[in-house]
């Protein structure tokens, strides 16, 4: 496995990863209903202090420090964040078309490119706000929960590469030789 940490390894990088996922996992578990007595409604606090405040913040820094992909998109899932936690919605579908619209948003990051594990956690906040988003226009407690798992997934992935840029664990998968009965030696 490789251990290089190349993209995202900054300091506010590694921030911003951070606060989303913490963010995520708490919103993921709390809209999955796996833990008795948390709910989604649970995680605005974290919502709007980590995954608003915070990850905006980060963002306004990476932006100062030059770091365009990281600032860009650390402020607007900040401020998406951060909304998120302060807006009542007045309906299921007002809360839909938020979820659709910040989907949009992590898919317009995740096809952005960078880092392979940064591109994955967006892909999976697209998905898991594009899930929620049609559970929210359906009424389908079924999506939500499926959408919640991704939030999920989509936390611990970003946790993860937090993680991994601080403590050199690894980033990528080890490279597959270039064809069928080529090995390391010719």
């Amino acid at each position: 496995m490789d251990n290089e940490v190349s993209a995202g390894s900054g300091s506010t990088t590694v921030a911003g990863r951070l606060a989303l996922g913490v963010t995520l996992l708490a919103f993921g578990l709390g809209t999955t209903g796996v833990i008795d007595g948390v709910a989604a409604s649970d995680a605005v606090s974290v919502a709007h202090y980590v995954g608003g405040v915070a990850l905006f913040l980060v963002g306004l820094l990476a932006l100062r420090d030059r770091d365009g992909a990281s600032g860009i998109g650390f402020t607007a899932l900040g401020a998406l964040w951060f909304t998120w936690a302060v807006a009542g919605h007045a309906s299921a579908d007002a809360a839909g078309l938020f979820l659709l619209l910040f989907a949009l948003v992590a898919l317009t990051l995740t096809l952005a490119g960078g880092d392979p594990l940064g591109q994955l956690a967006y892909g999976l906040l697209s998905l898991a706000m594009a899930v929620l988003a049609v559970a929210a226009f359906a009424d389908s407690s079924a999506l939500v929960k499926a959408g919640g798992w991704a939030a999920v997934a989509s936390g611990a992935v970003a946790w993860y590469a937090a993680t991994a840029a601080v403590a050199h664990w690894p980033t990528a998968l080890p490279g597959r030789a270039a064809g069928r009965g080529v090995t390391a030696t010719g």
